[in-house]
């Protein structure tokens, strides 16, 4: 018989330890009675009979509390779960399972690679998992939460009453769980949380769900793993094999909530996005797609930055099971997918992870480490061994439920610096007494290692916009460990430049120059990325000076420029075909501008390059190596031109000439690298792109010296190619 102190704790909800006292349990001896008694809480019923599950009755159970707690001898010979019936007063009934009948799933290893760190399967062993459990189907729980006093899982399949599925506490992880049988796919759900202080805690979602509700509502929802055949393996494959560095990549960069919409104005699906955006970006010859965050997001005006739902992709866009329609679709077409990875920080939504256990328990509790003041939100505690585990294991993750070919982590410079936008006095130095954030140091590291040894042909992408060194090295050589970085440093010289009207460029011509004395100490993407094109930046079509034809000149010169320089490739969404307007998540691109000649050109351009960059083994090959590049022509200052050669071995070399003023040079006298026939694979300037036609016919004819007479077009780059 349970005890009065024992009644108020389970009645109240305070049991730490509910698998003591509810379920099915040996009398006790000292009462002198044999057998089994059962202790089951049922709020709201007036009396409850047991059944075996295979339903043969075995007692009825007694009222003991008018909170719904009953309890009674049943009439078995080994302790098993049981199934309750109840009845209530309005003359309904129910009847479920008692969880407090099965026991623990997790086991000591469990606890023990969580503790310490090095758990790799976290994803398949914490957040809801539906199971057949001792021969019944249901979910196991789990989930991280070592200072609360009680945790429960509540849900429509027990009233959001968290008296009714209270969990094991495994105290050497701090983990709690629980199997509840007869609960499956498609429940929504949420973890209540008694805190250290005795308070309940707002209802929390589940940090390893692997499927949400759609905004506004904040639930989890019980998904299992994508039951999806895959049939990429030869994609896999390939990029399992391939050394990345020399490949020909370009992103094409997509807001998947407005690249495009539906007829009402609403978001693609995952299905509809499939069907337009894959051929769209084939027809246009990237060789990726990268997506902002889709991880599971409360507020749309993040674009997905802010995430809440690690493990789960937003339910924007559909089911989990659509996104891996649409990777296997991509990769089925060759075409990579790239995702955006937050875990620099999270927003402090009640439901999220901001104090989930009633402590400090992803962030910091101090504010000098745990606070981003640029976007009001809490950073991750890197140092603390779970929360990197966390981390680590949602990159794993990503790779190998959804196939994804690689993540581009946003913010990598926020978590580098701890004074990172802060002023002095609101930072707390290491332990060196300098500003570098060594626990991120440690985990970004971890993170790569864990991720490259995983999952081979997976690669990862810094946002990193100091001069951190050696950020894509590996990491045994003292690197962060990253395949790539994004070159900040491309993107704001070179629009620097070009924002400049032409006659003053001659006096800028190192802005354009200055990037070689760097383009190889990192393996670099050339990013022209959302944050170009937002928050009063303009469009880039915008940012280049001149009148309108003028603009539309350079912006195509400008991106022959880019697909010739030295580096991966990467575009933002709408200004493969010169969107005008900035860039707003609240509505899809202006499409309507393809249909305009100027816009068409850019868009064909765009297509040739992306073509021709994959064609042409000197302009991707050794994009990450010296190698690859000399310069032609360095000190055309006065004319505002700039040349030099890509080469890789065994190719036919490429010379790349580019000119930012509006003056038709012919006759312009340059030293190509050997004498002989240069045929002009590409020209900026061409009438099919909505140039004037200036050019050379096809044809450059070097003398044995290499010093040719060429015809450079007013805001045009020109591609030569060695015919041998």
């Amino acid at each position: 018989m349970l005890t009065p102190e024992q009644i108020d704790r389970l009645v109240e909800g305070r049991d730490a330890d509910p698998f003591a006292t509810l379920g099915v349990h040996p009398a006790d001896p000292d009462s002198g009675k044999t057998g089994f008694t059962a202790c089951v809480l049922l709020p709201d019923a007036i009396s409850v009979s047991a059944q075996t599950l295979d339903g043969k009755p075995v007692g009825e159970l007694a009222l003991i509390h008018p909170a719904g707690l009953f309890e009674g001898k049943v009439k078995i010979r080994k302790r098993q779960p049981l199934r309750y019936e109840a009845h209530y007063g309005d003359g309904g009934t129910y009847a479920t399972i008692d969880p407090y009948g099965f026991g623990p799933v997790l086991g000591p290893m469990d606890d023990y690679y969580f503790a310490e760190g090095s758990h790799k399967r976290l994803f398949e062993k914490l957040g809801a998992h539906p199971m057949e459990h001792e021969g019944i189907a249901g979910t196991h729980f789990a989930v991280w939460a070592p200072n609360a006093r009680r945790v429960s899982v509540v849900g429509d399949f027990n009233r959001w009453d968290g008296r009714r599925a209270a969990m094991r506490h495994r105290q050497d992880a701090g983990v709690w769980e629980i199997f509840l049988p007869e609960v499956g796919i498609g429940q929504p759900y949420k973890f209540e949380i008694v805190g250290p202080d005795g308070m309940v805690l707002p209802l929390k979602a589940d940090p390893f769900a692997f499927r949400s509700e759609l905004r506004p509502s904040t639930a989890s929802i019980v998904n299992g793993p994508p039951a999806h055949i895959w049939g990429d393996a030869d994609h896999r494959d390939h990029w399992q094999k391939a050394d990345a560095r020399r490949q020909p990549i370009s992103i094409y960069e997509v807001h998947a909530g407005s690249w495009q919409r539906d007829e009402n104005g609403d978001f693609l699906h995952w299905d509809a996005l499939a069907e337009r955006l894959i051929p769209y970006v084939v027809g246009m010859g990237f060789t990726h797609i990268e997506f902002l965050p889709i991880s599971e997001f409360p507020y749309d005006p993040s674009w997905g930055y802010q995430t809440l739902g690690l493990y789960a992709p937003t339910a924007r866009f559909g089911d989990p099971a659509g996104f891996a329609r649409f990777v296997d679709g991509a990769h089925r077409a060759g075409i990579g997918v790239l995702l955006d990875w937050v875990p620099a920080h999270f927003p402090t939504d009640e439901h999220g992870l901001a104090r989930f256990d009633g402590t400090a328990l992803y962030e910091h509790a101090d504010p000098r480490k745990g606070f981003q003041p640029d976007w009001n939100t809490a950073i991750y505690n890197f140092g603390r061994r779970e929360v990197a585990e966390y981390l680590t294991n949602n990159a794993l993750f990503w790779a190998e439920r959804y196939h994804v070919d690689g993540l581009r982590v946003d913010a990598v410079a926020s978590m580098l610096y701890l004074d990172y936008s802060r002023k002095p006095g609101e930072w707390i130095p290491n332990d060196h007494g300098g500003r570098e954030n060594v626990e991120a140091v440690a985990f970004l590291q971890g993170m790569n290692k864990a991720l490259y040894a995983d999952s081979p042909g997976v690669m990862t992408i810094a946002e990193e916009s100091t001069s951190w060194p050696q950020v894509s090295a590996p990491v045994h050589q003292g690197g962060l460990g990253f395949g790539f970085k994004w070159n900040m440093g491309f993107m704001h010289d070179t629009l620097r430049y070009l924002a400049r009207e032409p006659v003053h460029r001659q006096h800028h011509h190192d802005d354009i120059t200055f990037g070689l004395l760097y383009a190889f100490s990192e393996n670099f993407v050339l990013a022209l990325s959302h944050d170009e094109v937002v928050h009063g930046k303009s469009s880039l079509l915008h940012k280049m000076a001149g009148d309108d034809w003028q603009k539309f000149a350079t912006l195509r010169a400008y991106y022959a420029f880019m697909w010739g320089y030295p580096g991966k490739k990467l575009l933002f969404m709408g200004q493969e075909f010169a969107q005008r307007a900035e860039w707003s998540e609240q509505r899809a691109l202006d499409w309507n501008l393809v249909d305009h000649a100027p816009h068409q050109g850019v868009q064909m351009l765009v297509g040739d390059l992306n073509r021709l960059y994959r064609s042409r083994p000197a302009l991707h090959a050794r994009d990450c190596e010296a190698e690859g590049f000399e310069w032609v022509l360095v000190d055309g200052a006065a004319d505002s031109v700039f040349a030099w050669q890509r080469r890789a071995p065994g190719h036919k070399p490429i010379v790349v000439i580019s000119h930012f003023t509006p003056v038709l040079r012919h006759g312009y006298r340059m030293r190509l690298p050997v004498g002989g026939r240069w045929r002009e694979i590409l020209n900026s300037d061409a009438c099919e792109y909505g140039g004037s036609g200036a050019g050379n016919m096809g044809l450059v004819e070097a003398d044995e010296s290499g010093w040719a007479n060429i015809t450079i077009p007013p805001f045009g780059t020109l591609m030569l190619e060695l015919d041998y």
